[in-house]
């Protein structure tokens, strides 16, 4: 039996009921289906627990992923991801500053050669108005496309840096990332975008979920998972000593 998934499952452990489990992921671990790698999933079966991947977060972000412990629950909230019922909000630390106090990215996504997600249509055709990113349907690239949204609030400021709050709203594979650095504003240590050498980590985090639940009294499944001081330290200097008051001012 592999220690390692006992050890994770009590220390990243949100909450759990009798039909799912929501864990805080450290950034460096998969959640399931990587190549050549461990992950959850596999970690748990190899210690005798069936788990089935509700959603999934990259490798490189840490934060909130449910797993379901069996299948009726498990199709029950795969399908409000499918239709974008499910209510998700990220944190993330961008190397830039000039971001406005709330903005919306409505960039339409690709996946081009290597696997690579792009955006679909060339960087200078995309548009700035007040607080809102656009590409004119004429400079839409030919070809398979999908229609993206990302709203995003900052939540802190610094002389290099910017924390938001992000909603990936439809909820494309790298989303977050992708229409972030289109516009000017990647992730800090993002392995994709970000090649200063001088971050441990990429500062994506995935903070809070809301969806409906009916197997629960409440009716919902709304964990919250902060993330730990690695998040917060950028570049060896810390954003905030209070990160506790901070996310609480941006979660009202």
């Amino acid at each position: 039996m592999d220690e390692r998934w006992p050890r994770l499952r009590e220390e990243c452990l949100v909450e759990e009921d009798e039909a799912v489990l929501a864990l805080n992921k450290p950034a460096g671990i998969s959640v399931t289906g990587e190549r050549h790698d461990t992950d959850l999933v596999e970690l748990a079966a190899g210690c005798g627990e069936t788990l089935y991947p509700v959603h999934r977060i990259d490798k490189v972000t840490s934060g909130l992923v449910l797993l379901a412990k069996e299948l009726g629950a498990h199709g029950q909230l795969t399908r409000q991801f499918t239709k974008r019922t499910a209510d998700k909000t990220y944190l993330a630390i961008t190397a830039s500053t000039g971001l406005p106090d709330r903005g919306v990215i409505d960039l339409p996504l690709s996946v081009g050669r290597k696997n690579r997600v792009r955006i679909a249509a060339p960087r200078e055709s995309i548009v700035r108005d007040g607080d809102r990113w656009t590409v004119a349907e004429r400079d839409v690239l030919a070809g398979r496309n999908y229609p993206s949204r990302t709203e995003f609030a900052t939540v802190l400021r610094t002389d290099a840096y910017t924390v938001l709050t992000v909603r990936p709203i439809t909820g494309r594979r790298h989303q977050i990332r992708v229409h972030l650095a289109w516009i000017g504003h990647a992730i800090a240590g993002d392995p994709l975008f970000d090649r200063s050498g001088t971050h441990a980590r990429t500062h994506l985090h995935s903070w809070r979920l809301r969806l409906e639940a009916p197997w629960r009294a409440s009716g919902e499944l709304a964990p919250t998972a902060a993330p730990g001081a690695d998040f917060w330290t950028v570049a060896g200097t810390a954003l905030t000593d209070d990160p506790a008051a901070l996310l609480g001012a941006a979660a009202e």
